[in-house]
This record gives structure tokens, sequence and C-alpha cells, in this order.
């Protein structure tokens, strides 16, 4: 491989701490790091010991003073609410300065924690920042989850204040957030001091006297608040990983590698330059909304997107295009659960040819596995590259992907193409001995991890030291499965629980999903081991079908065997499948693998914390029992 991508990369390798002080000078520093990378307490890696910085002031006050005060930051686009918003940078840096203000106004200091339980509004992008601003470390807690994950979460972080507001809307339906709120403070052992409450007209939350402040007033009272320069190595926040149950994961980011690393991946990775749209569709609850909804565009002075609405159904599915064509979007960043929501309404992509969407440049997808199906459908109908792209809540920033911005490479169908510079990417046994080119085996990085990357886990560094590095000594576990194959190109099939091992063949479901996504009928598919007494585990495939499909179930399922024994072979052993009208998700489109196998197999299982909709966990087990499986309760 040749080419921008391969020099860099290599460059990367050969000397990180001088690839990383390079790209360091792509933020402003109070004082520049005096030990770019810091090995004394190896596994335990630091980035740019000794500097010091404000990742708010790179973000919004720098722009401000470089004379571009009048472009927009922040575009908000609502249609649940029928409402959009344009908020220019100068704008936003007073109201952030403002918000950090009132924070300071209740006692919270530098390194204090404030945990933000907000819908898709402005004003949550703006209590991140204004927690950046004073040194404080934020905490989002994604908006509507239950009152005991909450609580949870408030006796971990053991916040001063918690930032909030009356209600959050889905689809048509009106979440009040304040009953959840109280419930889940409530419940918690630790109890904040305070609470600031944005009343959205949508619902009025009745404050607690002594506790709770309206945000307005809190706003209008206060002092606006000036940049506190931190330590490079101090927490920006707290992020805790999705279903987690008992003693939550709190993924520690800190504040000047995550700077450096997503100032370099918005120009270098993505593409973007100064002044362009950015959309990441996806929710401040996430990593991707941390990274590429709040900090990234912003440190690289883009406007960005936030938009409250889902892909189908606010009012259809040209929602997407709407919102391209109006608001002039350069670049796509969402999950692949969005376009096959897409798909599934409107098959041949009708609804495309009303809207201009001439100004898109690219599409990112990244969350789950992008199936060669969807990657493809939406090449076609959208005619621009579309990047399928890995990483996670870990990492910060992607560690693999087709990096656009150095180079446009060849791409291939079901791959997450090539490493990142700064990634050094294996793939070992399960006795940590690397495999053969091509075949699959737990995917690791070789440590140290890059700036960005989490440094530790939230007042639990044996956790995360047995979470992460304890199973590969020198590696950090990405617990994905893949391969790599001859031209280095990344294929991840499946979380490793998601290898089913076959009469002692060790298979991908991931593999089995992408022949099930390729055919005509099917929407979205996934695949899961259920309990053999013979063969240890079979593969059992769940499809939802097109919209307007109506062939018999039995003939298209039989088209489905045949195609998985014909691409993959007998091998496989996948000898059955069942229609569903839908899959049971996360809020950020995951699907529950892991439970499905759960209720399939008889166990004991927990109603995942990050749920879409828990009703479709009893469309499963209805299914599965009618199939013979889910034999207890």
């Amino acid at each position: 491989m040749t080419g921008r991508y391969q020099s860099i990369y290599n460059q990367s390798m050969a000397d990180p701490v001088e690839f990383w002080r390079d790209a360091a000078e792509a933020i402003e520093w109070d004082r520049f790091p005096t030990t770019i990378l810091d090995e004394s307490d190896k596994p335990f890696y630091r980035w740019y010991r000794g500097g010091r910085l404000n990742i708010c002031h790179n973000a919004l006050d720098r722009h401000v003073a470089a004379g571009r005060g009048a472009q927009v930051a922040l575009i908000h686009d609502s249609p649940v609410s029928d409402s959009k918003r344009f908020i220019t940078y100068a704008e936003l840096l007073d109201q952030v300065a403002r918000l950090a203000g009132a924070l300071r106004d209740q006692g919270v200091t530098q390194g204090d924690r404030v945990i933000i339980y907000m819908p898709m509004i402005p004003e949550a992008v703006a209590a991140m920042l204004a927690c950046a601003r004073i040194g404080a470390v934020h905490s989002v807690v994604f908006g509507g989850f239950a009152p005991h994950e909450l609580a949870t979460r408030i006796n971990d972080a053991t916040p001063k204040v918690i930032m909030s507001a009356s209600c959050g809307i889905e689809g048509s339906k009106i979440l009040p957030y304040k009953p959840m709120l109280d419930a889940a403070i409530d419940q918690a052992h630790h109890k904040p001091a305070h609470c600031i409450i944005f009343q959205r007209p949508q619902a009025h939350a009745a404050l607690t006297p002594g506790r709770d402040l309206d945000w307005g007033q809190a706003m209008e009272a206060a002092r606006p608040a000036d940049c506190v320069m931190v330590e490079a190595t101090d927490p920006l926040y707290i992020l805790y990983t999705s279903g987690t149950t008992g003693q939550p994961k709190g993924v520690v980011r800190d504040t000047g590698g995550y700077a450096v690393a997503l100032k370099w991946t918005m120009e270098h990775f993505y593409g973007l330059k100064p002044g362009e749209v950015f959309w990441t569709a996806s929710d401040v609850g996430w990593v991707v909304g941390h990274s590429y909804i709040v900090y990234g565009p912003l440190l690289q002075g883009c406007t960005t997107l936030v938009y409250e609405g889902k892909p189908v159904g606010t009012p259809d599915a040209a929602a997407f295009w709407r919102v391209i064509e109006e608001h002039k979007v350069v670049t796509l960043f969402t999950a692949p659960t969005a376009f096959r929501a897409i798909k599934r309404e409107d098959p041949n992509a009708e609804l495309i040819a009303n809207h201009d969407i001439s100004t898109l440049r690219a599409l990112f997808l990244a969350g789950e596995r992008s199936d060669p199906d969807t990657l493809n459908w939406a090449e076609t109908h959208l005619k621009v590259p579309v990047i399928d792209h890995w990483w996670q809540t870990e990492t910060g920033w992607p560690i693999a992907g087709n990096p656009l911005g150095l180079d446009l490479l060849k791409v291939k169908y079901g791959s997450t193409a090539v490493p990142l510079p700064g990634w050094d990417i294996r793939v070992l046994a399960a006795d940590g001995t690397p495999v053969k080119r091509g075949d699959i085996g737990a995917i690791v990085a070789r440590l140290p991890l890059p700036p960005g990357t989490l440094p530790t886990l939230w007042n639990a560094r044996e956790q995360f030291f047995k979470s992460y590095l304890a199973d590969f000594p020198g590696y950090y576990q990405t617990s994905d499965a893949g391969f790599i194959d001859d031209d280095g190109y990344i294929f991840v099939m499946a979380r490793t629980d998601d290898i089913i091992n076959v009469a002692g063949h060790r298979l991908s479901t991931g593999a089995m999903e992408e022949v099930l996504s390729g055919h005509s009928d099917v929407a979205e598919c996934a695949v899961i081991g259920v309990a053999d007494a013979l063969k240890g585990q079979l593969p059992l495939g769940f499809i939802v079908l097109k919209r307007g499909v109506d062939r018999p179930h039995a003939e298209i399922l039989a088209e489905i065997v045949k195609k998985v024994r014909d691409e993959i072979g007998p091998v496989a052993a996948f000898k059955q499948a069942l229609v569903v009208e839908r899959l049971p998700k996360t809020r950020s489109g995951k699907i529950l693998r892991g439970t499905m196998q759960k209720i399939a197999d008889s166990e004991a299982w927990k109603m995942p914390a990050t749920i879409d909709d828990p009703a479709t966990l009893d469309e499963i087990g209805t299914a599965l029992k009618q199939a013979g499986y889910a034999k207890a309760g």
C-alpha cells in the first residue's frame, strides 16, 4: 500500500512521540506539554504530562478571537418540536460562559462532577462545554434513562450538581424527565446539592424548593465565567458504558489527549474544513455524541448539527434527506441501523429524488457492524463514498476506517479498512499467540494506546486493568473478534462472545448476518448461537422483512438457509431462522444479541439499561417459544 495514508501511518508507528508532538501543535495550550508520553507507570500510560489547556477555549473562544464569531456553530433541527435554532460561535460562547458562571455560583469548582441528563437540545451541548470551561468533570447520562440506572451513576460519580430538562420528546410522545430524576435522587445514597432544570414549553417541571433552580433564572443571575486552565491529564468527563449492571463502568477521558486526537481526526480522517456543516445523527448521551456532535466539530471550527428526531417517522423516511438539503450538510455520520430503517421503509430510495443532497460529500457509518448490503444500498443511492469505521466508547475516536482526509482507499465490503495512525492492531488466539492472516481471533491493540483513549475507569483502576489489559499482556483487549487480510484490512466480525462454537468450529455470527442481509427481501437481521446437546451451539437467525414483502415466510426462510449453505458452507450448520417484526436494540441502535441468546437458552437475564423499547424482548421471547426455545418461565 502506498500513498499519503501509508506514509503517515508508518511515521506514527516508527516514532509515536514525535508524531503526537506534531499533532499537539494544532491545539492552543496555556503551557505546552513537557513530556509527550509518560511511561513511568506501565501499563498505565499518560499523554501530554505537564501540558495545561482548556478544551472549551479551543472549541469556542479561539474561534471568536480569530474573528469568526458570526459563523453558525450549532444548528438545532427538531422535527419532534417543529423548531429550528441557529446559534453562532459568539452566541454559544456567551451562553456557555453564563452557564459556567451559574455552576460556579452553586459551588462547582475544578474537579467537581456534574451529571447532565438531557434531551437533544442546544442546552445539553452548552452544559457540557460549561463544565469543561471551569474544569468540572461532566458525566452525561442518556436522557430518559430509568431512575435506577441514573441512581447508580449518581452514586458512582457523586455529582455536586445535576443539570436536566423538564422533558424529552420521543416521536410524538412527551417524556417528562423530572419525575425520573426525582426518583433517582430518592434512590441514590449520594444527594446532589442542586439541580438546574431547563423548562421546555412542552412540559413544565415542578421544582423542589431549596434544591432545584430554574435554568433561565440561574443564567440571568450569573456573571460569565472565564476558562480555567487544567492539566492535560485531568479528566474531562466520565461516560458510563452501555448495558452496565451492578457497579457501573465509568470510562474516563483526559483533556489534552482527547483534544489533540479529535482535532486530528476531524481533518485527517473525516476530511472536514472549518465552516463546513458536519452532522452526526446520534445523541450526546453516547461517545459518538461527545466526540463528534460536541467537541470534534467545534474544535475544528465546523458547524455542528444537533438533530432531535428519527431517521423514519419524523415525519417519514425522507427526514435525513430534508435535513441534508436544508442545512447543506457536507458529511453525515450515523449508525447502520438508521439506514436499515430508511431502506426498510423506502427500499428503492424513491424519496431521495425529492431533495437536493448535492452538498453531501461522504457518509460515515459506525456503532455496529455495517452489513455490505446496507453499505452498497447507501453507495448506490447517495452516490458518495460510504465509509464503515470502527471504534468504541473506551477509545473515544476511530480505531480503523478508510481515511478520507488522507486517501480514499479501496473499499472492501465487510471491512472497516485500515488502522488509523497511532493504532497497532493485532489478532491473537486465546493463548496470546498471533493467528495466521485471514484467521479469526481476538482483536487487540498494542500498548501504549494513542492519545484520547481511556487512561483508566473512574475510581476503578484495578477493574480497568482486569477488563482491558490482563488477558493479553502488552495489549488492549477490544473484546471484538475478527481477522486481518493480506492487504492489512481489518474485518470486525462480532463481539468476542458472538463467536459461536459449532462442533469445534469457531464461526462468526457476523459472517452469517452478512449473507442473510444480502437477501433481497431482508431489511435487517441478527444471528445468535443457541445451545445444542450434540454440537454445542447452533446458529439461529432472526429476519425483519422489507415493507411490502408478502411472499410466504417458509419460502423466504428456505432460500436463506440455502444461501448460507452456499456462501459459508455446510459447516455453519445454519438450518433455522425466524421472521420477526423488529429486533431489540439499544437506543444507539446496537442489537441485543447477548440478551436474545440468554432468552433462547432459558438462562436468567436482566433488562438492559440502554434498551430502546422493552416490548421488543417480549416479542422475541414469544417467537422463540413458538420455535421451541425459551422454555423456562
